[in-house]
């Protein structure tokens, strides 16, 4: 596989992992997502650099359409097309790593392609916290909730887990709920959980979710990773400060455009006194 380093950052040190970015042009709420322009690239292409920062072996694209197909090798990365059946970005994924031959335990990290904000550190701390584990077939990171509002919110995905790290629940309602202490009382929700959709798959544990089918849970709730807790595969929760800001409505493209702004004067500050700015 050939390492990706076409980002300007230089990478962290290379992790015996790769990285898959499903890309799907057909958003409901913000057609055309991956190809939002942010500071005059696609925000695919931030999502893409900052993969390529985390220092894994191989960073590809996925997609069934050809938009973002040709966006994509324009700015030089390895895209594979997939079929427009799949109902979930991660049954995209099991298509792009059975065409490519991972080996059963190779770890493959799912970057969703509405992330630009995403850490390159956290991308390869998730990989390690899969390979640290060897009982579980999935590691997905979690946050802190910060406000009630979040809390409330149903496009924050809230996780509940148990006390050896393992995923209990995945809720778009507001869990665990404070029987004594309810909103608006923030203080009910100390230590709740928000997911971030991001998630490190073993290559024969993700052949094996996208050969369930869908269940009542997951298209209830529209959590794909409720797929893998209805069939019993495990998986592991890992908690970081590394937040990012995803993309689902118009209004989010201007709030990450923002932040880039930001992010890229701090850089360029670091940059110039000799300071390796990671993440």
């Amino acid at each position: 596989m050939t390492r990706c380093c076409n980002a300007e950052d230089r990478p962290i040190a290379c992790e015996d992992f790769a990285v898959i970015i499903p890309a799907r042009h057909a958003s409901v709420r913000l057609p055309g997502k991956p190809l939002a322009d942010i500071h005059g690239r696609p925000m695919i292409q931030w999502v893409w650099e900052r993969a390529c920062a985390s220092g894994a072996s191989s960073v590809i694209i996925a997609t069934d359409d050809a938009r973002v197909r040709d966006a994509c090798a324009a700015f030089g990365a390895q895209v594979e097309m997939t079929g427009t059946h799949h109902p979930s970005g991660t049954d995209r994924l099991a298509e792009v790593a059975h065409r490519r031959g991972f080996a059963a335990d190779a770890i493959l990290v799912n970057v969703q392609g509405d992330e630009p904000l995403v850490p390159p550190e956290a991308i390869r701390s998730l990989a390690a916290a899969l390979r640290q584990h060897p009982g579980c077939a999935i590691a997905t990171p979690v946050t802190r909730i910060e406000s009630l509002g979040q809390w409330l919110d149903p496009n924050c995905v809230k996780a509940v887990r148990a006390l050896d790290g393992r995923a209990l629940y995945f809720s778009r309602a507001p869990i665990p709920w404070p029987r004594d202490t309810p909103p608006p009382d923030e203080a009910g929700i100390a230590g709740a959980l928000r997911h971030i959709g991001m998630y490190a798959y073993r290559a024969d544990s993700l052949s094996r979710f996208a050969s369930l089918a869908p269940t009542a849970l997951e298209q209830r709730e529209r959590l794909e990773q409720l797929r893998a807790l209805d069939n019993g595969i495990p998986i592991r929760v890992w908690e970081t400060k590394h937040a990012s800001l995803r993309v689902d409505r118009p209004e989010d493209v201007h709030s990450v455009a923002e932040r880039l702004q930001q992010y890229e004067v701090v850089r360029r500050e670091l940059k110039s006194s000799g300071v390796l700015f990671k993440t």
